[in-house]
């Protein structure tokens, strides 16, 4: 049978091994930033591309 002494130092081992979890896992499976628009593809471009060849 352990000592109280290590079961004290165990419980809060483990407190702080599970501190954050919940939100470590948040942040690995939902990223850290938000997308923005630069990394998607814009079609925008295109259509002012095509409204320049209409006034031409």
């Amino acid at each position: 049978m352990a000592s109280l002494t290590k079961k004290t130092s165990s419980i809060r081992r483990r407190k702080r091994a599970r501190m954050g979890a919940a939100r470590k896992k948040a942040l690995q499976s939902k990223g850290t930033t938000p997308s923005f628009l630069i990394h998607k593809e814009q079609p925008a471009p295109a259509k002012a591309a095509a409204k320049k060849k209409k006034s031409e």
